[in-house]
């Protein structure tokens, strides 16, 4: 077993706590688990995971961690590595979901409002701060209404701030697909605001 080591900032980083987990160092789990939690949800629900299924996907993406961390390469960037077991989980959920039509959509914009929401485009804004709110729920709305594949490479990309590659194995396609994915989310986007400005 080895013990990790402390990067220049002075905590251990996510790479050397798998090292550690991958060698037997069952510690580093806990770890791992409090500091992408929380983001790790977040990721879940801007995949479109009802929030009355993020805590247990989020729990089964952490057993698969540990499960299947004889398969981490060493020196391989973690988070990408994290979000390709949780994205698949997300998406098999969704999948569950679907094929037992358990959740209509609007069931689902009651357990993730924030996700689903749309602006009332009638209502005046009566200050700059109301404003920007309703441009920030529209776009969130415009975000969640692209087709999923063109939705999973703006939440990999721009959201998570994973390189093309990063995003390309989290999505499983090649990066090429990605950027081309990304051209087509921004070039729908573009167009639906464009919409709501004329």
């Amino acid at each position: 077993m080895t013990t990790p080591r402390e990067n220049d900032a002075g905590t251990i980083s996510d790479e050397a706590l798998m090292e550690a987990l991958k060698t037997g160092d069952d510690h580093a789990l806990a770890t791992l688990m409090r500091r992408w939690e929380l983001g790790v949800k977040a990721f879940l629900l801007r995949l479109g995971v009802p929030s009355a299924d993020v805590e247990d996907v989020a729990q089964e993406a952490f057993v698969r961690l540990y499960e299947k961390r004889a398969n981490y390469r060493i020196g391989a960037p973690f988070k990408p590595w994290l979000l390709t077991l949780a994205g698949n989980l997300g998406r098999n959920r969704l999948r569950w979901r679907f094929r037992r039509r358990e959740d209509s959509i609007e069931a689902m914009a009651e357990a993730n409002p924030a996700g689903f929401e749309v602006a009332d485009a009638s209502a005046a804004p009566a200050s700059q701060l109301a404003e920007k709110a309703n441009l920030a729920r529209n776009v969130r709305t415009a975000v969640n209404a692209l087709p999923e594949n063109l939705r999973q490479a703006v939440l990999c990309v721009e959201l998570e701030d994973l390189s093309y590659a990063e995003a390309a194995q989290v999505i499983g396609c090649s990066p090429k697909a990605v950027e081309t994915r990304l051209y087509r989310a921004k070039q729908l986007l573009r167009s639906t605001i464009q919409g709501w400005l004329a």
